[in-house]
């Protein structure tokens, strides 16, 4: 996708380094960083430096491709089993993360005890789970794009576009394929507090595809939705379970909810890889809660070029900040995947689900 007029993907490999786009200094700034290892590329995970289900998952790809380059020949494979702890442990919710990081490993299994096969193995695998991410959210939008034809006016929630994956996103896949295509589509983006990845992320790449866009308050989506000035929702997800239930940002559910009262239809889109067949329902998915400074602070730029965090409720007061919420199955009409977009029922996720 496009910076300036210039194709980014949101991370890649370059000279044993995993590079990204420093996610949390947009829309102000645009910088890219260099991850030197594994550690450092686990530490950006954490801290959002990348963020969004795919660019997660392919980024703990590539860090575990990190880590068997560095890795010590004498303690290859203990060195990388770490790494892959590690990693794993950086995000719980988001399925793509545990997808990326077996995907290097069952490469570097492969080989058996050869380590400099198991070194390049690795750095292949993770440059191809990377780029299949990629192609999976291109076909997305190719799907997806239909739908918009009869439903320009879309609404999402939260950042489920380039950014939260390597390239093209899952929700605004469509959006742009259908934009690219000459439709003439507009979107409603939900700020999505408390990071704010609608007004911050979500809007800064609709504006850099040139597409007509709205930021609007969280609670002002049902609003919007009652007046008749939204045809559509798509939104991501981080992960699916094998019944169809979907954990996405939080304030997804409320969204679907405002959608289904005003006969709004309420589609997810994803990639494959963000199915968890070993997850029965949502309620087995696990939520991360994030720290109540995201909640009571929030961070911006002051008008003397400062980036700075201002405090917004009174100091006495404690927060609390889940990630993630669960939208259950029956208020989704279709997954919008790779592999076709099919209902949010049991069947219809073992149908594209990767064995």
């Amino acid at each position: 996708m496009n910076v300036d007029g210039k194709p980014f993907r949101t991370v890649w490999w370059e000279n044993d380094r995993v590079r990204m786009i420093d996610q949390p200094r947009l829309p102000h700034e645009f910088r890219i960083v260099d991850m030197a290892s594994h550690r450092d590329t686990a530490v950006a995970i954490r801290d959002m430096t990348v963020r969004g289900a795919g660019a997660i998952g392919a980024t703990g790809a590539l860090g575990l491709a990190q880590a068997a380059v560095e890795a010590p020949d004498g303690s290859f494979f203990e060195y990388v089993a770490a790494a892959a702890n590690l990693l794993r442990g950086t995000r719980p919710t988001a399925q793509n993360l545990f997808a990326g990081i077996d995907y290097v490993l069952k490469a570097i299994e492969a080989e058996g005890s050869d380590v400099a096969r198991a070194r390049a193995a690795a750095v292949a695998a993770g440059n191809a789970f990377a780029d299949d991410d990629a192609a999976s959210c291109r076909r997305i939008g190719e799907l997806g794009a239909p739908l918009l034809a009869e439903r320009p006016r879309v609404n999402t929630h939260c950042n489920a576009g380039w950014l939260a994956f390597v390239d093209w996103g899952s929700a605004l896949s469509p959006i742009y394929v259908a934009r690219r295509g000459g439709l003439d589509v507009s979107v409603w983006v939900d700020e999505t507090r408390p990071r704010q990845q609608g007004s911050q992320l979500t809007a800064w790449e609709l504006g850099q595809e040139g597409v007509p866009h709205q930021v609007i308050a969280d609670n002002a989506t049902g609003h919007y939705m009652a007046h008749g000035q939204i045809d559509i929702t798509i939104v991501g997800s981080d992960r699916i379970a094998a019944n169809g239930d979907v954990a996405n940002k939080i304030g997804t559910y409320s969204s679907a909810l405002a959608a289904a009262a005003n006969g709004i239809p309420f589609y997810v889109a994803a990639p494959t890889t963000t199915i968890a067949m070993h997850t029965p329902t949502g309620a087995d998915i696990p939520i991360e809660e994030r720290s109540e400074d995201e909640v009571l602070y929030v961070w911006g730029w002051s008008d003397d070029g400062r980036f700075i965090r201002v405090r917004t409720a009174p100091r006495t007061s404690k927060g609390r900040n889940p990630a993630f919420d669960v939208t259950p199955a029956a208020l989704i009409a279709g997954i919008i995947t790779e592999r076709g977009i099919v209902p949010a029922t049991p069947e219809g996720i073992a149908s594209v689900a990767r064995r």
